[in-house]
Order: structure tokens, then C-alpha cells, then sequence
């Protein structure tokens, strides 16, 4: 693990974005702000906006409304419902 403070950070910015994505671990030191960790978004890394999260929030619950839901049968596992869901799609 690599520690580095923020003003190394800003000086090679580059250097430590090029290492944590080879897999460093890097830690970033702020007097003020404290400690960060530097990781990569990978693919299964939902990234999106405020408005897009709050967007998918209402589309949810409008299906919901609607009674387009999923539910558990009595007695299912909730491993045996996930399976049932995924073979759904």
C-alpha cells in the first residue's frame, strides 16, 4: 500500500492513476480532509446522475403501482427466488 499526500497527489496526478490501475493500493492524505482511498470504477460499477438515480426511483414505483412486482412464494428460498428472477429476464 502507498501512502502519498494530496500535494504529491496533484503533483503526478498521472503516476498514481496509472498505478492504481495496475492494481496499487493508494492512499491519499489530506491534513483537512482526512484520509482517501484511490480505487477504479470497474463494470459493475453503477455510476450515474442524481437526476438518473431519482429518475430510476420513480420509474420503480410506478411499476409498483401498476402491480408489475415479483413476489417470494411461501416457502421459497430467497436463493431459489433470485434464481426465478434471473431466469425471468
Amino acid at each position: 500500500m502507498l501512502v502519498i499526500s494530496s500535494r504529491e497527489f496533484r503533483a503526478n496526478i498521472g503516476k498514481y492513476l496509472d498505478l492504481v490501475s495496475k492494481g496499487q493500493d493508494v492512499i491519499l492524505r489530506s491534513r483537512h480532509l482526512g484520509s482517501f482511498r484511490l480505487t477504479p470504477v470497474v463494470d459493475d460499477d453503477g455510476v450515474m446522475s442524481e437526476q438518473a438515480f431519482y429518475a430510476k426511483i420513480d420509474h420503480s414505483i410506478k411499476q409498483a403501482e401498476e402491480g408489475k412486482v415479483f413476489r417470494q412464494h411461501e416457502g421459497e428460498s430467497a436463493s431459489d427466488f433470485v434464481d426465478r428472477l434471473l431466469c425471468i429476464k
